[in-house]
């Protein structure tokens, strides 16, 4: 029989599979009202349904990002799971940081890499600014941000409304947090918090205490999109409608099984096309995938759904990419 303390199997924090035995009153909904309310005896029966695990496997990883110089701009780099290192031509800016062997509250329990990250946390440029989606510990992760400000004291953190007094408490300096559609400018960037459909939760009170979102960073000459984690709804047709086309989107793909359980908080890779066909982004790259196991599905299964998507919706492979953690993105508008 399945162990209830299988830390693969965990889509947030251990620390809220383990011990969310008590609700509380929600501060924060999605835009469209679905609430995440997936139980306890839910979690239990999605732990002990007797499903194999998921084959550990390493995905290949690029050593491209070594040719990057300091004076090269406009680019990206999947460095694992929903983090970026990506130059807008302004600022380097560093997506959900979590640069930590495991993706929990504890170093000795909890889901564990399965790659390092591509480009080790000392080797990254100067970050002028982390962006937050919201803050369960695969996204959140305290001991990486902490690195990264005493890397550069000057990094400019901004989070979802909640989540500020967590860095403030762990030292860190410049934090902003963000209700959706706030924004900040930032050099010649503009940021915005955008609405998307999940939750948040880090202990056994907080449920819904601090907000989730994607975030909209728009240059002179470049827009993108980093959609954070989210199930699908109309949150992106309206970021469309009210911001403008991304020039290049960063969209989760994996975590999605099973739908019973998943599908109000992780999209799909299918749903994953579709964000990226609502936004009407020009091109779009995948993420949340092949660095630590949380579901169920394979670990290689999300790419090559998004190809056969691709293919079947009759769009060219360029439209949607997988690329491999480490490989230097070239971004042009």
């Amino acid at each position: 029989m399945s162990s209830i303390f299988k830390p693969q199997r965990q889509c947030l924090a251990v620390v809220v599979l383990f011990f969310s035995i008590t609700l509380v009153s929600e501060t924060f909904t999605n835009t469209n009202h679905v609430p995440n309310d997936k139980s306890f005896g839910d979690f239990l029966k999605w732990t002990l349904d007797g499903k194999n695990d998921p084959e550990k496997i390493q995905i290949e990883t690029s050593n491209q990002w070594q040719l990057l110089t300091f004076e090269d701009t406009n680019y990206a780099v999947w460095v694992g799971h929903a983090t970026y290192l990506i130059n807008n031509g302004d600022l380097n800016i560093l997506t959900d940081p979590i640069f930590s062997e495991r993706a929990s509250p504890f170093s000795w329990l909890g889901p564990k890499r399965m790659i390092p990250p591509a480009i080790p946390l000392k080797d990254l440029p100067k970050i002028d600014v982390v962006v937050i989606s919201h803050n369960h510990y695969d996204h959140f992760d305290i001991p990486s941000l902490k690195k990264l400000y005493e890397l550069n004291s000057e990094t400019i953190f901004l989070v979802p409304q909640g989540d500020k007094r967590r860095l403030k408490r762990a030292g860190i300096t410049y934090v902003h947090e963000f209700l959706w559609w706030e924004n900040i400018q930032i050099q010649d960037t503009t940021f915005t918090f955008t609405p998307v459909q999940h939750w948040s939760k880090r202990g056994l009170y907080d449920r819904n205490k601090s907000l989730w979102g994607g975030w909209f960073m728009q240059a002179k000459d470049l827009k993108l999109y980093h959609a954070g984690d989210t199930g699908y709804s109309n949150d992106f047709v309206t970021t469309r409608d009210q911001l403008g086309s991304p020039d290049y989107s960063f969209i989760p793909i994996g975590g999605y099984d099973p739908r019973w359980f998943m599908k109000h908080a992780h999209v799909n890779p299918e749903e994953a096309v579709q964000i990226a066909i609502d936004l009407k982004s020009s091109y779009s790259f995948g993420m949340h995938w092949g660095t630590f196991i949380l579901t169920d599905e394979p670990v290689t299964e999300p790419p090559k759904r998004i190809e056969v998507t691709l293919k079947d919706q009759g769009f060219e492979t360029s439209f949607f990419r997988s690329p491999k953690p480490g490989e230097l993105l070239k971004l042009s508008n």
